[in-house]
């Protein structure tokens, strides 16, 4: 509880500083960060209602109260009945505060109910603020990330000795989220299995579709383990690889690694991706670049830092992300290569270790 209760406290130095009156939070992931308390996504409102002085309130429905009232909390809990109006509630606490700001998962009928109980307040995406909350990572946090990431690579290890060929892509998907939850993850959030042309699409969903020899397959898979995301890529060639494939790969992997080995503090988030697109374009290969290099990884499997152009976001140790360039030829074959990595005091630590090299499988 005293690290939810220094997270409040941090949230309201942030709000006073930027003059937001209230932060109103619901589903999403920061909530349980600032509270240790995950809502259901019900149509019933749950609600954390944060001033910038004095305490907070958790508004939630009776029912659901009792999974607050075992834990303890930092925060006031308000519980609403069936017939009670929990907007109203909320309107109340915010005590007509003009400036709030609105976790961006809140369901869009509690946001407009909100705003026609005061026309008068202006309202604003929390995206900002929690941002800066969550972009740099606690030792315990980074240590969640790298059990997870430790828990793919020992699936990425297993599926070495999996026979693809003959198989549909779901059945490996399958085997793929069986292989996961058993090695400690709690839940399963993708699982791409994109084989031959299909791995051309870079979110191609696993299907009916046969994996032949000489097919380049795409997998790309995480979930969460102890409240924590992983998220890697690893390419699997059965037999041997198609036209061309080598011949890209060794630019794919040259570049990952490059802007891997370029993560550093005071470097820019764009400039990560610079990297990786540099070497790609270089190559012949630019117009079939055709994603961001990374995305930041932690309560959300996709969240703050973006490794983009334009994101002149500059890499403070904590950070974490992935990294994970590709190159896309339709019609023919897809390849990406993914490590989670984390900004540490002099450089980097790449969280997901198995080998860059694509496998060749049976």
């Amino acid at each position: 509880m005293n690290e939810y209760a220094d997270r409040l406290s941090a949230a309201q130095q942030l709000m006073r500083a930027e003059g937001v009156d209230a932060l109103c939070l619901s589903v999403g992931s920061d909530l349980p960060y600032l509270t240790g308390y995950k809502a259901m996504p019900l149509e019933r409102l749950t609600m954390f209602v944060l001033p910038a002085e004095g305490e907070g309130t958790m508004v939630v429905p009776d029912l659901e109260a009792p999974r607050l009232e075992r834990k303890g909390t930092p925060f006031a809990v308000q519980g609403w009945g069936e017939t009670d109006d929990p907007i109203g509630i909320v309107d109340r606490l915010l005590n007509g505060g003009a400036n709030l700001l609105i976790g961006d998962e809140t369901w869009s009928r509690f946001l407009i109910e909100l705003q026609d109980a005061n026309a008068a307040r202006s309202v604003a995406t929390a995206s900002d603020l929690m941002a800066k909350m969550r972009m740099v990572k606690s030792p315990e946090e980074i240590a969640s990330l790298r059990a997870a990431a430790a828990s793919v690579d020992d699936v990425v290890g297993q599926l070495e000795n999996v026979r693809f060929s003959g198989r549909t892509e779901r059945d490996i998907s399958r085997q793929i989220i069986e292989f996961t939850t058993e090695s400690g993850h709690e839940t399963m959030d993708f699982w791409i299995v994109a084989s031959g042309p299909n791995g051309a699409s870079p979110h191609h969903e696993p299907g009916d579709r046969v994996i032949e020899h000489g097919d380049a397959v795409v997998v790309d898979f995480g979930g969460h383990q102890n409240g924590y995301a992983s998220d890697t890529t690893r390419m699997f060639v059965v037999g041997e690889a198609p036209y061309g494939f080598d011949d890209a790969f060794q630019v794919l992997l040259r570049a990952q690694i490059a802007a891997v080995d370029h993560v550093r503090p005071g470097v820019t988030a764009e400039s990560v991706d610079a990297v990786a697109r540099g070497i790609i374009s270089d190559a012949g290969y630019g117009d079939l670049f055709i994603h961001r290099t990374g995305h930041g990884i932690g309560m959300d499997t996709h969240e703050h830092p973006y490794i983009v152009e334009g994101n002149e976001q500059v890499l403070e140790p904590g950070m974490a992300f992935s990294v994970e360039p590709g190159i896309y030829t339709p019609g023919e074959w897809g390849m990406r290569i993914e490590d989670t990595v984390t900004v540490t005091d002099d450089g980097v630590e790449r969280l997901n270790r198995t080998d860059r090299v694509y496998r060749i499988v049976s």
